[in-house]
Parts: structure tokens; sequence; C-alpha cells
């Protein structure tokens, strides 16, 4: 009875927590559903039927033939007038023009009075129109909207709102977004227009846009967005009528009045509660868009006038530097503008995406169904039959959800139930397995022990340390990984690998072991050694170091032996290598584990840092990377490159590390001293920022370690290491580091 009741408690609790989980929708279930949603939209996008709109292109052709933006207001006055005589319904600027035109005769004669222009240029120039007031004109003969950007900083500036709004119910409440300012168009430009809308666009918290407002609240007063306000110009109606779950029918269970439609004319727009269209996204569709520069030219583009003739057209920008970039669910940057077109579209054809208000009702219930089948029928009939069952009954789910989102457009989640379910399966035939099926290898597993040699003879001593615990003592701790692991392994059959692994471990675990090194453990192609336990060895530091010099030299033999073993077998061996990673200082070392099972080990943060410095060999191209510590501890029997201030992943404190080159003669050596000044001075160069010093010590360097010396030993190659600096001098002088610049590496990775 037991062993049934435990797996049901466990798989109603876990159920609870999904359910609890859904009903608070923390962002990353909201990403769930998102993705989802947007996965739909991206297997069938929505396909793109014409709807009477345009998008006006200021695209780089434009501002090669006009010039660089903003371009001056005579000439936007003349793209107003020659879409006028196109016959455009409307015209809708995604650009506010705050500011003066900077061509303006005014701004003209401030910039040139006093620098040698005559009386009579002087007066021909304030004889000339203002080109704002010349812009003004051209748009009160037209069917202009003008735009302004909503702003999250209170002004004083009030958008000019040219139609009116009436409302069927409740006023909407604080649903619909609210600004405190906005950055309108000039007064004289503004008031000409026939309509003003907002095109600020709303980004869900990933940043992607997902919906369109159709309106939006300014200092308290509701304003049309640019593509409701385009669409009332264009049919030329004159009041936006907004539905309000209360004056709808609909129920409202959010304690706040929320939107539910908004009429346009003779459109009727469904919304969600903050007033806004769900896009449906069509993706980048090249006749959507007509370039500025052909409707500045009518006459050198006949074919013009059919495309605009009775459209409503939208103004906007495509050019780099100028566009409005937005994410969508297929796009990862196109122009704010498009994404108007694309409401009016939607707007205009009646293709409007849905989440019913009873969406996400549905989808917990669906979990709740799921999960209550998996938990009243796991422990009677198994989990793999449980688990066929709850698999065929998510796919169920998942097609409901599809055929909902292709037929009536609906979106219904279909991912949180399953991952739900499987929240809710995944313990309860972990519980079920552990307590029955499992049991007996469960406790076999759980007293097995690998147990090292040098272990087991103190232990042999002293018995009584097989019990939990440890002591801080100082260690060299040392990690070693393959390089080049990956293209030897796949070459290989798997009692290749065996054997080519066996080959390898023996020969680096005695250069360990002889030299008074413990090997803790085996990960894979990795090893984890350190010195000074279980047995104490004052000179560890020296110890480790022979250590690592003895692995290099013992893979420079094996890489020569497999590559003549590989080449008469005809196939070629491509070589690897090893990074080694080294530190010394204090570490807890002990039996760590529970009482079934235990290994003796080290941990601690000089641990970690020995492990970080293993990956940082890929960074700087060498094999073995030294902590300060290490390499002060060691003392002067080493021949010894600094390459770097570096601050790894997990530490915020900077850490000096070092390359070891090879042992006392190699220090000795008079081409090795001339190698280690240039060496010390190119770092000092680069950390003053020196670049062209740093660049000159840095080339004597490389230039060394190419001629290949005597004394620099096989298997070690610096060349990457100089490459490295060669590329960071080149960097930092191109783009100067700012005033407040430690020279200090920040490692990325571990």
């Amino acid at each position: 009875m037991r062993q049934r009741l435990l797996p049901v408690l466990i798989g109603l609790c876990a159920l609870a927590a999904a359910v609890g989980l859904r009903i608070l929708d923390p962002e990353p279930v909201r990403k769930l559903r998102l993705f989802a949603f947007d996965t739909y939209q991206q297997i069938q996008p929505r396909p793109y039927k014409p709807a009477g709109v345009r998008i006006v292109d200021i695209d780089e052709e434009s501002l090669g033939r006009v010039g660089q933006w903003p371009w001056p207001r005579t000439t936007m006055a003349e793209l107003v007038d020659n879409l006028r005589k196109l016959g455009a319904a409307a015209i809708a600027f995604d650009v506010v023009f705050a500011e003066p035109d900077r061509t303006a005769p005014e701004h003209l004669l401030a910039a040139w009075r006093g620098n040698g222009i005559g009386e009579g240029v002087e007066n021909a120039l304030e004889k000339l129109p203002d080109p704002d007031r010349v812009f003004a004109k051209t748009i009160a003969k037209a069917p202009v909207v003008t735009g302004f950007a909503p702003n999250a900083e209170p002004n004083d500036a009030t958008p000019r709102r040219p139609a009116g709004f009436a409302v069927s119910g409740t006023k909407p409440g604080a649903a619909v977004p609210s600004f405190p300012g906005a950055t309108t168009n000039l007064r004289v430009i503004g008031k000409a227009a026939k309509g003003n809308g907002s095109f600020g666009l709303v980004n869900d918290f990933d940043s992607v846009v997902r919906r369109v407002p159709l309106l939006q609240r300014v200092q308290g007063e509701l304003y049309p967005s640019l593509a409701a306000e385009a669409l009332r110009v264009g049919q030329r109606a004159g009041t936006h009528i907004v539905k309000t779950s209360t004056g709808s029918g609909q129920a409202d269970f959010s304690g706040d009045t929320a939107v539910a439609a908004m009429r346009i004319g003779r459109i009727t727009a469904p919304t969600t509660g903050d007033g806004t269209v769900m896009l449906h996204d069509t993706g980048y569709v090249p006749e959507r868009y007509v370039s500025a520069r052909k409707v500045l030219a009518p006459r050198e583009n006949p074919g013009i006038a059919k495309k605009l003739r009775g459209h409503i057209v939208l103004v906007g920008a495509s050019a780099p530097g100028l566009r409005d970039i937005r994410a969508t669910p297929l796009s990862a940057g196109v122009p704010g503008v498009s994404l108007h077109a694309q409401a009016l579209e939607q707007m205009i054809h009646g293709d409007f995406l849905h989440r019913p208000d009873w969406s996400p009702a549905l989808e917990i219930l669906v979990l709740l169904v799921l999960g209550l089948g998996l938990v009243g029928t796991l422990p009677f009939v198994g989990a793999a039959w449980c688990g066929f069952a709850g698999m065929i009954a998510v796919l169920g789910a998942g097609a409901g959800s599809w055929f909902a989102f292709e037929t009536w457009g609906w979106l219904i989640d279909p991912v949180y139930p399953a991952l739900g379910a499987l929240f809710v399966y995944l313990p309860t035939s972990a519980t079920r397995f552990v307590m029955t099926e499992g049991e007996k290898r469960f406790i076999r597993s759980a007293f097995s022990r690998y147990l090292s040699p040098a272990l087991v003879a103190q232990l042999t001593r002293h018995p009584e340390a097989l019990n939990l615990g440890g002591e801080s003592r100082e260690l060299t701790v040392m990690f070693t990984d393959i390089r080049g692991f990956t293209p030897v392994a796949e070459s290989m059959t798997p009692a290749e690998l065996t054997r080519f692994m066996n080959r390898f471990l023996t020969p680096m675990t005695t250069a360990i072991l002889e030299r008074g090194g413990y090997v803790d453990k085996y990960m894979g192609d990795a090893i984890m050694a350190f010195w000074n336990a279980p047995v104490a060895t004052p000179d560890h530091p020296v110890r480790a170091c022979r250590a690592a010099l003895a692995m290099r030299r013992t893979l420079t033999e094996l890489n020569a032996a497999w590559r003549a073993e590989f080449a008469e077998q005809g196939r070629s061996f491509p070589g690897v290598a090893v990074g080694v990673g080294m530190n010394t200082g204090t570490c807890s070392v002990g039996n760590m584990g529970s009482e079934q099972r235990f290994d003796y080990s080290a941990l601690g943060d000089n641990v970690n840092l020995a492990s970080r410095l293993e990956g940082q060999s890929k960074t700087y191209g060498v094999d073995i990377v030294l902590s300060d510590a290490v390499r002060s501890a060691a003392g002067d029997g080493f021949a010894v490159l600094e390459l770097d201030l570096i601050r790894v992943k997990g530490r915020q404190e900077p850490a000096r590390i070092h390359t070891l080159v090879g042992d006392g003669d190699v220090a000795a050596d008079p081409g090795f001293a001339a190698l280690r000044a240039d060496h010390e001075a190119m770092l000092a160069a680069y950390r003053g920022q020196d670049w062209d010093t740093a660049e000159a010590a840095r080339a004597r360097c490389a230039e060394a370690v190419a001629a290949g010396p005597a004394w620099l030993p096989d298997g070690l190659d610096l060349t990457p290491l100089y490459r490295l600096y060669a590329e960071r001098i080149a960097t930092l002088r191109a783009d100067p580091p700012p005033p407040d610049w430690d020279a200090v590496f920040t490692a990325e990775t571990k």
C-alpha cells in the first residue's frame, strides 16, 4: 500500500506546484507560451493579400537622390503634394517633425551673417518663404496624419487630437498604456494635419513586438495610434468608438475596465484588454514598399499612380541609421513602420489573432486532466504504459491547439500543459522506481566506491580516517584536459578509443605519482590531481611543476608514436595537446560525500581556480598555466613567462597567471633570458597603453620564437600567445580603452 500511496502523494504535490506556477505566470512560463505562439506563426505566417496599404520608404536610394536626413521641409512638401496628386487616400507619417527646418532662411542667415555674404544675398534670403509653413500649407491640402512619440518622461507637450472618442461602456481603465509626456510636431505642422496618432509600439519583456496599439493614453487623455488614425482619415470618418468589457457583453475578471474592440469608420477591430491588436505577422513583403525616390519623380515612374491611388500610405524609413528596428515573431529586425502597415492590413481584412478570455482556464484544465490521469494510473499500470498514454494525450492537446490557431486564429498554449504533465510524471515515476524496481540496484550503487592505492595504504594504518570530514591544508592542485580530442575520437572505433585513453592516461598518471602527486579522479579525458595530501610533501609546488613538464615530454613521445602507427595503417593522426592548470593555496581535503559513499578529495576556491586556469590554456594558446602562487612557491628553478592579469569566472579579484616554459636549464639559457626581457617589456608597455612600444617588443618575441631556438622545448609553441597580443594591441590601438582601464582580461568562459 505504501509503495502506491507515496507516489500518488508526491504526484499530487507536483501537480499542485505546476498549477500554482501557471496561475502566478512568471516570466519563464510566459516565455514558453510566447515561444509556442511564435512557432505557430513561423510555421504558417499570415499570407500577404493587398489591402490598399503602402509604405513610402525613405531608403538608401532615396537618400542617394535627395541627400542626408532630415530632408528639407520643402522636399517633404513635394512628397506630400505628389502623393495627393497620385490619389493617396491617407498619408500617415511615422516621423515626428519636432524641430524647425535647419534649411530655413533665418537659420541660414544666422549661420552666414558676418561671414562675407552680401546685402543682396541677405535680402534674398529674407524674402524666401519659411519651409515649415510651406510644408504646413501642403499638408492642409492633403489627407495627412502626423505622428507623435509617447514619452516615459513628463513634459508640457500636448499632442493635438483632431478626432474625438466615444466610449461604449465604462471608460477604459489602467490597462491602456499611459504616458506622462510626448514628442510632438511643430504647432504649425500639427495644426494643418487632418489626423494625429501615436506611433509608439509595445515590446514584450523579450523585446519582441507581438502587439500593435490602437490607442494609448497621454497625460490622461486617450489618443489613437498612427494606424487607427490613418484608417479613420482614409475612410473620412469622424470619431473613434471604443468598446469596453462593460459595454460589449463580455465578462471582465480583471478588476479593471478592459478594452474589447475599437470601431473606426466601417471597421471594427477586436483588441486585447490594453487596446492592442495581436500581430499576425507576414514577415517582410517587398510589394508593401514604394521607394520615396519614385514618389519624388513620378514622371520617371509612370506605374506608381496605380500602386498608390486610393491607398493608405505610411511614410517611414528603412535606410540604415534611420529605421526604427523592431523584432517580431518572424524577423530579428524590421522597420517599425511595417508593423503599423500590418495592423492596417489586419483591420481591413478582418484577419485577427485572439487569445480568448477563457484560454488560461482551459490550459489549467488540460493540465489537471493530464496530471490527475498520470497520478491515478501510474502506480497501477507502470511508468512505460503511463508515459505512452500521456504522450498521446499531449500530442492530442498540441494538435487541438494548432487546429484552433489555423482555423479560428485562437492562441491556446500547448507547451505548459505538456511540461506540467511531465513535471508530474517525473517525480511520480522516479519515486515508484526508487521504492520498487530500482531498490536493490540503488543500494549496491550507494556502497560502491573508488579508493586510490595511496589512500588504501593510509587507511590501513589509520582506519579511523573513514569518518566523514576533512582538514584545511595547503595543496598544489592540477587539472588537465586533452585538446583536439574530438576529431581523434571520431576517427576511432570504441575499442580503439578505449585503448587510446588507457595508453594516454597510464603514463600521465605515472608522471604524477612518481613525483608524489595524488590522482583524485578521472573525468573522461581529464585528470584532477593534487600534492601535499594525503601524504605531506613540503616541496609540492616544485614536484607539481616537474610533473607538468614530464607530461609535456610524454605527450610529445606519444604523438610521435601514434603518428607512426596511423601512417602504417594509411591514416593520418591529427595529434593531441594537453591543457594543464595549476594553483597553490589552502583547500579543504579529506573524505567527502555521504555515509554510503565518499571519496578522498579536495574542495575550495583554490581548487576552482586551478580548474579555471586549465580552461584558459585555450585562450592563450599554451599548454601549462600557473597561478602566481605556484610560480612564487616553486622558486627560480623553472623558466616561466607571465601571461596576463585575468579575472576568471566566479572570482572578482584579478589573478596574475604564467606559463611554464621549461626547467632550470631553460631558465639559464641566454636566449630565453633575452626573450623574457622583451616579453616583460611588451607587458609593461601594453599595460601602460604604449601600443607602439608594446608591438615592437611583441614582434621581437614572435621573431625569436619563430626561429625555433634550441632552448624551446619540444611540444611547446608560443606563437599563438604572441598572435593573441598582436590582435589585442591592434584592437586597443584602433579603439582606445576608457581612462579607468586596468589591463585586466575578464574571462567569459570557464
